[in-house]
């Protein structure tokens, strides 16, 4: 298609499909490559559950070599382990057979020592902060790049939502007969029409869910979701403690289970006539709180032994404080006690991980996510069949006096509720203005002249 026929067809359309088909246009160029690098770092994600579990394979169904130690016989070969580090906190097994999983911390390191149950061997250690899924996380959250690529992905998702939300506009069916190219693609008539079909169709399948997806992750970014802090703490709806950590942190989403350093040292109630690590433990154990269940010992900066359930499923979890005297429940922080606003980002981030109703979540996960790159492929083909001479090839702008208008209304609109997306439009617009007027190469070759 030519730039004749494309100013054209574009003439015959109203200012709203117009302005909205460039900005489709550019949404693309800016996040496609952001999206794809996000579909497949998020997809292995969603599968976390059974890549630790095939990790930690080594770990399960050991061979029992007598009676069980205790618990602080455990806990005491964690720490010899480990030189100069101190007890932080004891992963619950989930079996007997299982090996013991302490974790110790050393300045604020923390590491997870695995120790056979009987005979107090060393069987692996591992830094938490170099494990495959904080790799993970930190690639797809930050771009291994801190606060910079933090933003840089909060920018990409906010340019993808404008992406997806044109698209689906774009694709209304305003004239169309029957269903096909609508809902399923048109076969046997052309490569183009096959191409048009699959990135329109494809779009409107997983439009739903990939708007879902963008918009749960944004309780994570570092501008939206300090923003977001923010406003809840005007309106006093601010929990004491978020169960999700905000930009680049040094744990994941979820309790921050790190103990050591000086203020946060273990406090041993035991030698007072306290209960016992082995009492607390059982006692722990019996909750039935659903995996993984991380027990950390009381410090100076609270007085309780903490059992907590770090379970993806987010509204599986509960958080029980143990009295360090007898070991009896002295507070119980249920999901159903949090705040309204808590419990629908909670109820999100579980579905955003795969974890709400797994396997049947990653699944659509998955299927999100090659959908998402299907649609970055799709886009790519037909921008390459057009073969631009010499120009990126963006729709044709019309001037018209209402685009103005409604551009600066959409900025206003975008600053408050995707500040990132209206702070790069509003460094786009005045680029325009004062760089590109100036710069007609430029300007041409990206369409705006």
């Amino acid at each position: 298609m030519t730039r004749a026929v494309e100013k054209r067809d574009a003439e015959g359309k109203g200012s709203l499909y117009r302005m909205l088909w460039r900005w489709h246009f550019y949404a693309g160029v800016i996040c496609i490559p952001f999206v794809i690098w996000l579909a497949v770092t998020g997809s292995i994600y969603l599968f976390r559950p059974q890549i630790d579990a095939w990790i930690d394979r080594d770990m399960v169904a050991l061979e029992r070599v007598g009676q069980s130690a205790s618990q602080q016989a455990i806990v005491s070969a964690a720490t010899q382990a480990v030189p100069g580090s101190t007890f932080a906190g004891i992963m619950l097994a989930e079996a007997p057979d299982q090996a013991a999983r302490v974790l110790v911390s050393d300045h604020g390191a923390r590491t997870r020592v695995y120790v056979h149950p009987d005979t107090l061997a060393i069987l692996k250690t591992v830094d938490e902060g170099g494990t495959w899924d904080r790799w993970i996380f930190k690639l797809h959250g930050e771009l291994m790049m801190g606060n910079i690529g933090s933003i840089m992905v909060e920018l990409a998702a906010s340019w993808a939502i404008v992406m997806v939300a044109t698209g689906l506009y774009l694709w209304w069916p305003r004239s169309a007969r029957g269903l096909a190219g609508v809902f399923y693609p048109r076969l046997g008539q052309g490569p183009k029409r096959f191409w048009r079909d699959l990135h329109a169709v494809v779009g409107v399948w997983v439009s739903a869910f990939a708007l879902f997806l963008l918009a749960s992750g944004m309780p994570w970014s570092l501008v939206w979701g300090n923003g977001f802090k923010m406003a809840r703490e005007w309106t006093g709806t601010a929990p004491v403690s978020q169960d999700w950590t905000i930009g680049p942190q040094n744990e994941h989403a979820g309790h921050d289970t790190s103990q050591g350093g000086h203020d946060m040292a273990a406090v041993d109630h035991s030698a007072h006539g306290g209960a016992t690590i082995d009492q607390i433990v059982t006692r722990a154990t019996s909750l039935g709180l659903a995996a993984p269940v991380i027990l950390t010992p009381p410090t100076r900066a609270s007085q309780y032994w903490w059992a907590r359930s770090n379970a993806q499923n987010r509204p599986q979890r509960e958080d029980v404080a143990l009295s360090p005297m007898t070991g009896e429940v002295a507070q119980r922080d249920t999901f159903g006690g949090k705040h309204i606003i808590d419990q629908i980002v909670g109820v999100a981030i579980a579905a955003h991980e795969g974890q709400l109703f797994a396997p049947i979540n990653q699944v659509l996960g998955v299927l999100t996510a090659l959908g998402l790159v299907t649609l970055c492929v799709s886009a790519f083909v037909m921008w390459r069949r057009r073969a631009p001479d010499g120009v990126l090839g963006a729709p044709p702008s019309i001037p018209d006096a209402r685009i103005g208008t409604g551009l600066a209304i959409i900025i206003v609109v975008a600053g408050v509720l995707l500040p990132v997306l209206g702070a790069s439009l509003v460094i786009l617009a005045v680029t325009e203005r004062i760089v590109l007027r100036r710069w007609t190469p430029a300007r041409r070759w990206l369409g705006l002249a």
